[in-house]
This record gives C-alpha cells, sequence and structure tokens, in this order.
C-alpha cells in the first residue's frame, strides 16, 4: 500500500515536470490531468473525485484570488502611467554614474514589490541600456543587477503568485510573510548584485551594445504619487502586523482608529487603497484608457490564478490519497526541518523552470507534512513558506521564461546570461535559505 502510493505521487510530479518543462503544456491543464491521474490510481471511487477538484479550487481561490488580482491591476497601472519610470529615474538621480549597477538593483527592488519580474525587467530595459552607454559597465554587469534584484522580490514577497499560493495553502499570516519576505529579499538581492558585478565585469564578449535613445521622461507622474501605490500598503501592513502583539491588541479592542488601522493593513484592503491613491496618477489624456489597463489587469491575474488553483487541487487530491501520511512515515524524522520544503522546491523548480509552479506544487507536497517535519508554530509555518520561496529561486536556467526575458532584451548570449544570471540564482537561494535556517535556530 505505502510502495503503491508513492509510486503514485512520485508520478504524479514527474508528469508535471515532463508535461510543463517538455511537452510545453499548460501548467493548469497539467495540475488538473495530475490530480485527476492521482485520483484515479488511487482508488478514489469515480464520485468523489470531481467533489475533491471543485472544493479545493474554490478554497484555494477564496485564500489568495482577490490579493492576486488587485495586485496586478496596481502592477498594470503602475506601468502604463508611467510611475514606474518616474521611480527609476528617482532612484538614478541620487545616485553616480559609477553606482549604476547598484541603482539599477535598488529600482528593480521597488518596482518588483507589485510587478512581476518579467514585466519589470522589460518597463526597465529601455533605461539599462541608457545605463550601460553612460558607464563603464557592461550589459552583464546591469542586467545581471537588475535581473537578480527583480526576481528576489518576485520569489519571496506577496502578491506575487507563487510565494501567494503557498502562504494560501499552508494557512499562513499573509502580512507577516510579506514583511519578512521583504526582509529576506535584500540579502538575496545584495549577494545577486556582487556576484552580477563580480563575474559580469569579467566578461567582455557574448553581449551586443546597440545606440540607445533614452527613455522618454516627457509628462512622466511626480515622484511622490509614483512612489505611494508602492509605499503605503507595505507601510499599512506592517502596522496591523505590529498592532496584532499581544501587548497592543487591549487598546486595539478599545480605540477606533487603531481598529480602522488594523481593517486597512489587511493585505487586500491595503492592495485596494494602493489602487485608489495610484488614480491621481492617470492623467486625462490616459482616462478613457483606465477601464482597458483594469481588464488587462484582471486578464493577466486570471492566468495565473488558473494555475494556483489547479495547483490547490493537485494538494487536495494528495491529501484526500491521504499520501501526505504515507510520506511522513516514511520520512520518520523530523531531521530535515525546514529544508524538506527548500528541496523539494528547487528540484522542481530546476527541472521544470516555472517558480510559480514549483512552489504551489511543493505547496501542496508539504502542507500535510508540516507535523512529521516538526513545523508546527506560527513562525515555523512563515518560515516554512519562505523555505520554499528561496527553492523556487533555484536553479533560473534555459528552461525558464524569465532567462530568455533577460537574454534577449539584453541583447547577451547564452552562455553570460548563464554564468551571470543563473549563478547568481543559486547564491540566492543558498544565502535565503541559511538565514531562515539561522532565525529558526536562534527563535528555537
Amino acid at each position: 500500500m505505502l510502495f503503491h502510493q508513492m509510486v503514485v505521487l512520485s508520478g504524479g510530479i514527474a508528469f508535471i515536470v515532463w508535461a510543463t518543462a517538455y511537452k510545453k503544456i499548460n501548467a493548469f491543464f497539467a495540475l488538473l490531468l495530475a490530480a485527476l491521474g492521482v485520483g484515479v490510481l488511487s482508488g478514489i471511487p469515480l464520485s468523489d473525485i470531481t467533489g475533491i477538484l471543485r472544493a479545493t479550487f474554490g478554497h484555494t481561490m477564496e485564500k489568495i484570488g482577490l490579493l492576486i488580482l488587485l495586485g496586478t491591476a496596481l502592477g498594470v497601472i503602475l506601468e502604463k502611467t508611467g510611475a514606474t519610470i518616474a521611480m527609476a529615474n528617482a532612484i538614478l538621480r541620487m545616485v553616480r554614474e559609477n553606482n549604476a549597477p547598484a541603482a539599477i538593483s535598488m529600482t528593480g527592488f521597488l518596482i518588483g514589490l507589485p510587478i512581476f519580474c518579467d514585466s519589470g525587467f522589460i518597463i526597465l530595459n529601455g533605461l539599462n541600456h541608457s545605463l550601460v552607454a553612460r558607464s563603464r559597465f557592461g550589459m552583464p554587469v546591469m542586467a545581471g543587477a537588475l535581473a537578480t534584484a527583480l526576481y528576489s522580490v518576485h520569489c519571496l514577497v506577496p502578491p506575487h503568485p507563487g510565494i501567494s499560493a503557498a502562504t494560501g495553502s499552508i494557512g499562513g499570516d499573509l502580512g507577516l510573510v510579506m514583511l519578512l519576505g521583504i526582509a529576506y529579499a535584500v540579502p538575496a538581492a545584495i549577494v545577486g548584485y556582487l556576484w552580477s558585478v563580480r563575474r559580469g565585469s569579467r566578461i567582455t564578449e557574448g553581449y551586443v551594445k546597440l545606440e540607445v535613445v533614452d527613455v522618454e521622461v516627457k509628462r512622466l507622474p511626480k515622484i511622490l504619487p509614483s512612489f505611494l501605490p508602492v509605499i503605503l500598503p507595505i507601510l499599512l501592513i506592517a502596522l496591523k502586523s505590529l498592532l496584532a502583539l499581544p501587548v497592543l491588541q487591549a487598546e486595539v479592542g478599545a480605540n477606533t482608529i487603531l481598529r480602522a488601522v488594523e481593517f486597512l493593513g489587511d493585505p487586500v484592503i491595503a492592495l485596494g487603497v494602493g489602487i485608489m491613491v495610484s488614480m491621481p496618477l492617470v492623467q486625462l489624456r490616459h482616462r478613457p484608457e483606465l477601464s482597458a489597463w483594469l481588464t488587462e489587469g484582471v486578464e493577466k491575474a486570471g492566468v495565473i490564478l488558473a494555475i494556483i488553483a489547479a495547483g490547490g487541487m493537485f494538494g487536495g487530491m494528495l491529501q484526500a490519497t491521504e499520501s501526505d501520511k504515507r510520506l511522513g512515515e516514511l520520512l520518520g524524522t523530523s531531521s530535515l526541518g525546514l529544508f524538506f520544503p527548500f528541496l523539494i522546491t528547487a528540484v522542481l523548480k530546476t527541472a521544470q523552470g516555472s517558480s510559480t509552479v514549483a512552489i504551489i506544487t511543493a505547496s501542496s507536497l508539504v502542507t500535510p507534512l508540516m507535523q512529521s517535519l516538526g513545523l508546527t508554530s506560527s513562525l515555523d509555518i512563515t518560515l516554512t513558506i519562505l523555505s520554499m520561496g528561496a527553492g523556487s529561486m533555484m536553479v533560473s536556467h534555459a528552461n525558464d521564461a524569465y532567462f530568455w526575458v533577460i537574454s534577449r532584451f539584453s541583447n547577451m548570449e547564452t552562455s553570460p546570461t548563464m554564468k551571470v544570471y543563473s549563478v547568481a540564482t543559486v547564491w540566492m537561494a543558498l544565502t535565503t535559505q541559511f538565514l531562515i535556517w539561522i532565525t529558526w535556530l536562534l527563535a528555537s
């Protein structure tokens, strides 16, 4: 019985990797077919399978659907109004050209908070080319610094889809995951920056310098309105987490203003506030386009939500087959601790390329094993989620769409992209996991 269930479980995971990485089947259908296959081969009555799929699909959407929708819509508004370029220009003005890699890294980190890494890279690509033309740094350095900063936030900070899905699956606190995710994303981005400067500076071939015209800066929004939709939600979420401390709970209950702040600090409400304060960015000439922008945000989020919900169905089917309990018995020890979620996510990421699919699949496997792994406290849950985020960084290479965005938009060949960016993702993942492990040890 145990052997049969382990074979079915392994076959389901192998099918997801094969279907998404090699046959290029859409991840939603790959996960759905894997869930169906696991259910049928495990002997679940056919009449029960559809009920399990519907229930877990809806439960997953309930947890993170609004977060993904609002986060994606905010990102589209900031992109279309030019707020991302305004923020980038503001940061670049604060540093000298000798610090251009650090400037583009900081820009990528900030803009990456509400915007997916591939979109962020494309948006900032023109600025990056301009900096290469004006400074002494080659494209391998600048592209690596930008790509790794965006990637660190994408893998570790909600409302990005993978880490948000893992938070919903395990039942973590979105606000706490967001704040700690930002805290761990900073050293990850620094490691990526340092490797990009060190290794990228040695590369003299394999990329093309183009004649670049600076990004259009006319009629860009002002700096404060551009930063506010990004900074305000983070501050509100941070305040809610602060108010959740036991010593403040009694005061919150008796104070109307603090209760209002607590309400506004819910991640979904905070992102809604971010969208509201972004409305002044929509200039008069763009107001007829606002509806189309919001529609674009919903459409982009819809694709992501479908994949995340399919991951929830796969995880729900595993729980229905009790494969989780059998795997827990097979592990027989909690010695792996936080390294189990990290390793399984890293293997899935390296094999099939998508950080989002890797962390969604891994969370389906890890969620029911928390007790067996000895990860039961609130902090354990948060660090487990972030460990999967760290694992979803490693290794980004030729089977990752983001890898090709970096390579093609930077006019770099495959070899320098791998030497700088791909290797950087290994160092970023290991550094993040080490810091998470140290945090866990100190808190234990």
